[in-house]
């Protein structure tokens, strides 16, 4: 295990290992999540569209989307008044 040390700005510097390992170049962001017992770093994906990709997967899991869709269109239909 590596450690590090928190400078007089309270800065740390990553370990050229765990950059590596991980791909994390200059200028990349890393996302900071506290535990009651540690700080979790994790690296962020250049896009923000790939960071919500799959986002609400699970919702849809089931669903047919043809039949869903007809679903809808036969409920907006009843809805009209003719």
């Amino acid at each position: 295990m590596v450690s590090v040390k928190v400078s007089t700005k309270h800065q740390i510097v990553v370990p050229a290992e765990a950059r590596r390992s991980l791909g994390i170049e200059a200028g990349d962001r890393l996302t900071v999540e506290v535990t009651p017992e540690s700080i979790i770093l994790r690296p962020r994906t250049r896009k923000a569209g790939a960071r919500l990709r799959g986002m609400g997967r699970e919702v849809w899991a089931d669903v047919e989307p043809v039949e869903y869709v007809r679903r809808i269109r036969q409920d907006w239909d009843d809805r009209i008044p003719r």
